[in-house]
């Protein structure tokens, strides 16, 4: 296997934005139009057009999202956790400036709140200007309470306990190194309800074996119930684990069959990604997958 790569490469030409998934492996996609291109105090910011993803939104040179994959992404992080829950009343984005993980949440009738917590303004200001299709006016829901801050200080800070945690971030590296280590999964341990769950993406398994071994590692350290679970995300280049972690909350427990009558039970509509089928499917993980995680048997429960 190729050195993994936490820095962003060149472009390999002009207009071809490349995203260096190790030092040998890269894909680019071609930039129809440049939107947006200038630095936070946090991050390096682009907004492009492009052919196959439409709009699509870069942070220090990885790609975050786009309105024609974004689905595969967020009804992924959200959803699988989010249907296993009983009735999630209030959640906790970390992270998720663009608002698509918000726009699926608010999909559930028994929300009451969801606090977005966000430590770049310019991320949620470029989503409101050229992200419509990501987080469909996520934001301006009366359920949804944006805070600008730092993520970690906030899950220290607060006394709020929630439903579920939704960690949406960047890769490791930059403002979110401290938010993968088990301090702060603890942290956001101790913020859950009975039955609450976190979930956040880790990394492809294919180039990033070591961070996924690791970043499992870490989450063990601060959860009973650690679940990881696998997506196939285009714009990150394929295969893409998350992980469900909770105290008591355990997503293989239930079936394909009660995924789909609780969406339908609770109106979910628009999910173009994420179904009973689809559920059960991403607990199923390859041998490889396995052994990168240390899990035995795929889990039981069937359809």
């Amino acid at each position: 296997m190729a050195e993994e790569r936490d820095a962003p490469g060149p472009d390999i030409a002009p207009g071809a934005m490349t995203e260096y998934l190790t030092d040998e492996w890269a894909f680019f996609i071609r930039s129809a139009r440049e939107l947006e291109r200038f630095r936070s105090p946090f991050q390096a910011i682009e907004v492009h057009d492009s052919v196959p993803f439409g709009r699509l939104f870069r942070l220090d040179g990885h790609f975050m999202t786009s309105e024609r994959d974004e689905f595969f992404y967020h009804e992924m992080l959200v959803h699988l956790p989010g249907i296993a829950h009983p009735a999630p009343e209030r959640a906790l984005i970390v992270g998720g400036g663009d608002g698509g993980s918000a726009e699926e949440l608010l999909k559930y009738p028994s929300i009451e709140s969801v606090t977005l917590c966000e430590i770049d303004p310019a991320v949620v200001d470029i989503a409101r200007k050229h992200l419509a299709g990501v987080h469909r006016g996520a934001f301006d829901d009366p359920r949804v309470d944006l805070r600008i801050g730092d993520g970690f200080a906030f899950v220290r800070e607060t006394t709020a306990q929630f439903d579920l945690i939704v960690l949406d971030l960047t890769d490791p590296g930059g403002p979110s190194t401290l938010l993968y280590t088990p301090e702060f999964y603890r942290a956001c341990a101790a913020r859950l309800r009975p039955m609450g769950a976190m979930t956040l993406h880790v990394a492809s398994p294919v180039a990033h074996p070591s961070r996924v071994r690791d970043g499992v590692a870490a989450l063990r350290e601060a959860f009973p119930i650690v679940t990881p679970y696998l997506a196939s995300i285009p714009l990150y280049g394929g295969m893409w684990m998350m992980a469900c972690c909770s105290a008591d909350l355990d997503p293989c427990k239930i079936t394909a069959r009660e995924v789909d009558r609780r969406v339908a039970r609770a109106g979910i509509g628009d999910l173009q990604y994420y179904n009973g089928d689809v559920h059960r499917a991403s607990l199923a993980l390859p041998n490889f997958v396995r052994g990168l995680v240390g899990t035995g048997p795929a889990p039981a429960g069937g359809t």
